[in-house]
């Protein structure tokens, strides 16, 4: 996210929810801890490099109804960058674009709902 409000989304690339906007993330690898894992996930989906001890942790989301491939728990986390941070799709997205959060599209899974926290309390773009 942007100081100004922008959410970096990807178009996801492959099932479930194919060709929709989501959150760059991912799973996490056998030794990596979750905050590791979203900084990798990052990079690779967006040409981003935010170093793992600058995120900052949303929260934990784990309705059971949450993903149609079954039972995931996100710890989700939140970068600040400055406006104008280039990026470049990656890894299994098909693109990515800086969307303002108060004009974002239709999101993937529950992703509305990770975003929502965010933007309900203007203290998480400090």
């Amino acid at each position: 996210m942007t100081p100004s409000g922008e959410v970096l989304l990807i178009e996801r690339g492959w099932p479930p929810h194919e060709g929709a906007w989501a959150l760059p993330g991912g799973h996490v690898d056998k030794g990596e801890t979750s905050r590791a894992a979203a900084a990798r996930e990052l990079a690779e989906e967006t040409g981003v490099h935010v170093p793992a001890a600058e995120l900052r942790e949303i929260g934990v989301f784990d309705r059971p109804d949450r993903d149609p491939r079954g039972r995931y728990v996100t710890t989700a986390y939140l970068a600040i960058v400055p406006a104008g941070t280039p990026f470049a799709a990656g890894d299994d997205a098909r693109t990515a674009r800086w969307w303002p959060a108060s004009n974002l599209p239709p999101l993937a899974f529950d992703h509305a709902e990770i975003l929502d926290r965010i933007t309900a309390d203007p203290s998480w773009s400090t």
